[in-house]
């Protein structure tokens, strides 16, 4: 009796560690592209991101991973306004992120990094030094654990994801095929391969110019992505006297995407909204996060000197068309300094 219950606790146990294992390699299979596509977008090794993603979610079986999506433990914090759940971690029911995506969750975890002062000394190391980036992350206090780092760059070791450093991601896929030559039978991930170029017999000669600015010019694209993610932390949702509307104000000059992508809404429902005719915001434009009004708060206005319909539209949460409508005005009409404008009823007749 006592050796059958052997024979089936091996048997068992021999199955949790393949499955552990196997868990583990479809991971990176999957996500490995997103830790290289964030890497090419905030400088983060893609060994790392990928590494931390593993821990975190136990090779992708957490519940925090297959409930919300989230792959990094981020935790909701003051600025999130997106959806949530309850999950005890340092304390019980702690509040973390849900994202709709784990494509998202990888953004926010870049964007984490990159915008919070105590990991600024990260971005000073090089981008390859996998380990120097793993005993970083532990100083700057990113995990209470004192073996963190070991077992980060355990990680990279021992699935060799240092390799994804090396690569972009357009070859990210080749990569992980050439790492699990199996997934050549997998037809979802065969489908995500991008068809290779035919290649002319012929040897061809390319020169390529000398362009002796080009690293400074890549430290400056690295700058606009750090100032970028700093604007994004920076917005506050505000309430708008005229029936709660949710706003907030763009700190610096902005491409709408960017803050399409932080508050998960559509680019083109933020442009409708807002009565938007490009998709660069400028530092003080007015944006709201949902549909404004078709009359505002207060029953007239003066415009000031240098407004136009859609300044004032946005200053009271009117939709543009309306507030046109009301004052019996021609769409682009601009309003003279000190012009009545009527943001409830209609403008009477002369």
């Amino acid at each position: 009796m006592k050796r059958l219950f052997l024979l089936i606790s091996l048997l068992v146990l021999s199955k949790f560690s393949a499955q552990t294992w196997a868990t583990e390699d479809q991971y990176i299979q999957k996500f490995a592209k997103y830790a290289v596509e964030e890497m090419e977008k905030y400088k983060i090794p893609a060994s790392i991101t990928l590494a931390q993603g593993l821990l975190e979610t136990g090779g992708g079986q957490s519940r925090l991973a297959l409930e919300g999506k989230n792959h990094f433990g981020i935790k909701c914090k003051e600025d999130w306004t997106g959806k949530s759940m309850k999950h005890t971690d340092d304390a019980p029911n702690e509040c973390f992120r849900v994202y709709d995506d784990p494509k998202q969750s990888y953004e926010d975890h870049s964007v984490f990094l990159a915008t919070r002062k105590y990991y600024a000394n990260l971005f000073t190391l090089d981008q390859k030094d996998y380990k120097a980036w793993a005993h970083g992350l532990k100083k700057a206090g990113y995990a209470t654990n004192p073996r963190y780092a070991n077992i980060l760059i355990g990680k990279i070791e021992k699935y060799k994801l240092y390799e994804f450093d090396d690569i972009s991601s357009k070859e990210v896929q080749f990569a992980v095929l050439k790492k699990y030559p199996d997934l050549k039978n997998d037809r979802a991930f065969m489908a995500s391969i991008e068809p290779a170029k035919v290649i002319s017999k012929e040897p061809i000669t390319v020169k390529v110019p000398y362009k002796p600015t080009s690293y400074a010019q890549q430290q400056k694209r690295v700058e606009n992505i750090k100032t970028q993610a700093e604007i994004l932390s920076s917005m506050i949702i505000k309430t708008h006297p005229n029936g709660g509307l949710r706003y907030v104000v763009i700190p610096e000059d902005i491409n709408l995407q960017l803050v399409a992508d932080k508050f998960k809404i559509p680019e083109v429902k933020l442009a409708k909204w807002n009565d938007l005719n490009n998709t660069y915001l400028r530092k003080n434009d007015i944006l709201f996060l949902e549909s404004k009004n078709s009359d505002g708060n207060t029953p007239t206005y003066k415009a000031e000197s240098g407004e136009d319909m859609h300044d004032i539209a946005q200053k009271f949460g009117v939709k543009l068309s309306k507030l046109y409508a009301k004052n019996r005005m021609n769409e682009g009409q601009k309003p003279a300094t000190g012009q009545l404008i009527y943001l409830i009823d209609k403008k009477p007749r002369n």
